[in-house]
């Protein structure tokens, strides 16, 4: 690709969507639709000009190809960030692949995840020397792992199959931020992450992911200090989920099971490198006893949960216990640095130990200070760790001062000696704050982004407020393709009963379609209750109950895809990362049903901080947070029923208070037009025209 922009880029736009274009040559399902070319327009206008674009493309409209192509087209180097590895995935696999075959460009592509995506060498000796894996069965899989390293090219733990992304041997052969040896590693010149980053520097598309993106603005982590310059146009896709993706890594965070990895590290590293140089099982077991006794504090916690921290100490949590088990943390700490002092010399790995010693002292100092202003403090805590939590309310701030206000320059020389260690480069290569004549385009699109024409549900938290919006309504047709029910009889949300009634409601659907049930709860309590009930209920139905977690996410999207007869049908009762990102087209799906609105948690630390500064700025936390808030959850969760437009579905959420409550209108109003069922009759007699597809249209 050329750095010149092509003449007429906006005539090229405008003949790529037309009937019979090249397009078509890219995907057999292409169809000139108004909403997607005029999406590709104002993508190509501010390609152009520069600025700031926030599109919220409906279901269907194309958003991927309306931004792709002008961006592709334009000649220009290009940065592409989706909110999930999978979305990566398919961009750098599937899309552009496509449309650099079907346009003839001659642009080469890069995917960029984190370090902790891609096989460390070094840590595979370590892990291969290590005396004792956590578990049996993870010696039989090191070994699968040191095939594949020979042959791999990339180091991506994707491409290796059959290994869960939960397995416990993760850690053990990828590197992190702490841990990573940076030039001093002996496996550097081989290193994937940094050829992963070469190929970055040398592409004219790189795909990252939202996640990487902050992580490289909070600690310089993925050697965007470098690539971003280089860059003109910036697309975030998913972006719905740029803020709370953007808090999570704005923040800091001190968790024990980071304490226990740290200690586990320092047991390994010094039995292995400078064994009797010092007492390393007794400094690992001082570290590693602090951290469990900080979570005793917390006594027996079956279940996740958040505490507020507006004080010294945690909520319930005694302020003198909590000190005393923070000093004894830095103490550890502090003991361990003073013994690696004596071994640095020996090998790399002790001069990064000492580093991530450092990092946690300071840590400890920030936590066992009151919390910064314009910050949110809370407690982590699950049944078998807890995470220290500090973060900015939103990341407005963080995006005007430290993204809009980036300018492009050249990009320095992508060369094996420019990579230096971690530290050295970003302290020399930060983000420049120059001015250019030719500013960057920032591209953020998503399909839920509010519920009101400004969007002000994602440009507020986000800092674009001066950005240019633009809504594009789905294609789809969906007072003939769907159908929504609210059940008037059932009780509400908050009694014992309704998971049960919400279950037998599910059950008798399935029963109906032959599984193709989809189920999101807005609770892991909802989610167990509901999935061991439908389970009861479909024993011996030939029909398939999932429930997230049972699996992992990809089996069971998997599993529910297969419309094989022998197989029987299926339903998935999911919840959290289930009401986005999960695409069913066809007939596997029919019937999504919602336990209930999905409002935030009002005692969540955050909610509750956001929902307070609303109050000090005169404004209504439950009709400018809460509700916007529920209704883009709610877009999502139905997102999930038409994927095509062949598609048929029904949707029933099981909370009246949508069609009882003025926000329930409001919510309603937000969602697509899908036409509305009156009865339990009536949704019995939809679901049976799904089975006989009686009608085409109306069902």
């Amino acid at each position: 690709m050329h750095t010149d922009k092509p003449l007429g880029l906006r005539e090229r736009v405008l003949e790529a969507f037309l009937s019979g274009s090249l397009l078509s040559e890219a995907t057999q399902q292409f169809q000139p639709r108004s909403g997607q070319t005029a999406m590709a327009l104002a993508v190509t206008d501010v390609i152009s000009q520069g600025g700031s674009l926030v599109v919220e493309a409906g279901t269907g409209v194309g958003k991927t190809f309306a931004y792709l192509v002008p961006a592709l087209l334009s000649g220009e180097r290009v940065l592409l960030s989706t909110a999930t590895k999978a979305l990566q995935d398919q961009l750098f696999s599937r899309d552009l692949p496509r449309l650099i075959n079907a346009f003839h460009l001659p642009a080469r592509l890069a995917l960029l995840k984190g370090r902790s995506n891609y096989l460390c060498i070094h840590r595979l000796q370590m892990a291969r020397q290590e005396a004792v894996l956590p578990e049996r069965h993870l010696v039989h899989l090191l070994a699968k792992v040191e095939k594949w390293a020979l042959t791999t090219r990339s180091g991506d733990l994707a491409e290796l199959p059959g290994l869960d992304e939960r397995s416990a041997l993760i850690p053990w052969i990828t590197s992190n931020r702490e841990n990573c040896l940076g030039a001093p590693c002996p496996a550097f010149k081989s290193c994937h992450v940094n050829n992963a980053r070469r190929q970055a520097l040398a592409a004219d598309v790189v795909v990252i992911n939202h996640h990487l993106f902050f992580a490289d603005l909070a600690v310089r982590e993925s050697g965007m200090a470098e690539l971003l310059p280089s860059v003109r146009v910036v697309v975030f896709d998913e972006a719905h989920q740029l803020n709370e993706t953007g808090v999570n890594f704005l923040g800091q965070q001190l968790s024990s099971s980071q304490l226990l990895d740290l200690s586990r590290d320092v047991l390994a590293t010094g039995l292995q490198l400078a064994r009797g140089l010092a007492d390393w099982q007794g400094l690992a077991a001082l570290l590693e006893k602090s951290a469990r006794d900080l979570r005793l504090l917390m006594g027996p916690r079956p279940t996740t949960a958040k505490l507020r921290w507006t004080q010294l100490s945690p909520e319930g949590i005694d302020p003198d216990a909590w000190q005393h088990a923070l000093r004894d943390i830095y103490q550890a700490a502090e003991t361990i640095v003073q013994s690696l002092e004596m071994v640095v010399e020996v090998a790399p790995d002790f001069l990064r130990l000492q580093e991530r010693m450092d990092d946690v002292m300071q840590r400890v100092s920030l936590f066992a200070a009151t919390a910064q202003l314009q910050t949110v403090r809370w407690l982590d805590i699950s049944a078998s760790q807890i995470r220290l939590m500090q973060a900015p309310l939103d990341i407005a701030d963080t995006v005007r001062e430290r993204i809009l206000k980036q300018a492009v320059v050249a990009s320095q020389t992508a060369t094996n000696e420019s990579i230096q260690s971690e530290d050295e480069q970003f302290a020399t290569s930060p983000w420049p704050d120059v001015t250019d004549a030719q500013s960057r385009a920032w591209i953020f699109t998503s399909a839920t982004l509010g519920d009101e024409p400004q969007l002000r549900w994602f440009t507020e938290p986000c800092g674009l407020e001066s950005a240019q919006v633009l809504r594009v309504e789905s294609p789809f047709d969906y007072p003939h393709q769907a159908a929504i029910y609210v059940p008037r009889t059932m009780v509400r949300p908050n009694d014992p009963a309704h998971s049960g009634q919400v279950a037998k409601l599910a059950s008798d659907a399935a029963r109906i379609l032959g599984g193709k049930t989809l189920v999101l709860t807005t609770t892991l309590r909802a989610l167990r209750a509901i999935g061991e009930s439908m389970k009861q209920q479909l024993e011996g139905a030939g029909i398939d109950v999932l429930v997230q977690g049972e699996w992992p996410k990809r089996q069971l999207m998997a599993r529910f895809q297969q419309t094989d007869a022998e197989l029987g049908g299926c339903v998935l009762v999911a919840s959290a990362t289930f009401w986005e990102g999960f695409d069913v087209p066809g007939d596997a799906l029919q019937l999504v049903v919602i336990d209930k609105l999905p409002f935030p948690p009002p005692n969540d630390p955050i909610v509750e901080a956001r929902g307070k500064r609303l109050e000090a700025q005169g404004r209504s936390p439950f009709n400018d947070f809460f509700v916007p808030e529920a209704a883009i959850a709610l877009k999502q969760g139905a997102g999930r029923l038409i994927r095509r437009e062949t598609d048929r579905g029904v949707l029933v959420v099981c909370d009246n208070r949508l069609v009882t409550t003025g926000y329930g209108k409001r919510l309603l109003s937000a969602m697509p037009p899908m036409r509305q069922l009156q009865s339990h009759d009536e949704l019995e007699s939809s679901l049976a025209s799904l089975v006989t597809k009686a009608s085409t249209k109306d069902f």
